[in-house]
């Protein structure tokens, strides 16, 4: 195994590489989404991590560049599904740059116009509490407002690609 450096003497760092690195570690893998001007909106995300019981906190990482999350920002819900080992369709749609990300997907909306994922292994309708600086990404600290989960149902995880968890 080669060791990377990454400081800045003279060695040429390439974010490339960090990422297929990073991509070694697998993660669940998330919809972020909701209802903006009546029609769904949403983005795939794989950093999520839960934060706290009390009060009950997530947080999830987007990427600055994201133009989907400037629109869901400012809404007073969000839904977030962990998706099941069945949504890897669904995930790449939800990561695409254009076409229409809800096209034969099953999903429905809470009162406050959270969209969620039909067949998720967690579904969470939440507030935005906080976003944090770091880096190229946004912090994005969450608030569960009101959730339903799934025990049957195994989660899509996500490292260098899709795998499935053997039980």
């Amino acid at each position: 195994m080669k060791a990377i450096p990454l400081t800045d003497t003279g060695a040429i760092f390439d974010s490339r590489i960090l990422r297929n690195a990073f991509g070694c570690f697998p993660s669940g893998v998330t919809a972020i989404c909701a209802m903006i001007d009546g029609e769904p909106s949403g983005m795939a995300a794989s950093s999520f991590v839960a934060v706290s019981l009390d009060p009950p906190l997530i947080l999830v990482c987007i990427q600055n560049s994201s133009a989907t999350w400037r629109k869901l920002r400012n809404v007073p819900r969000i839904g977030v599904s962990v998706l099941g080992e069945e949504h890897d369709r669904a995930c790449s749609q939800l990561a695409a740059k254009s076409g229409d990300r809800f096209e034969k997907l099953e999903w429905s909306t809470t009162e406050g116009g959270a969209v969620l994922l039909e067949g998720a292994a967690v579904s969470l309708d939440c507030s935005v509490v906080e976003e944090i600086a770091a880096g190229d990404h946004q912090l994005v600290l969450l608030r569960i407002e009101e959730f339903k989960f799934q025990p049957t149902v195994n989660p899509l995880v996500h490292g260098s690609r899709f795998r499935k968890l053997a039980i």
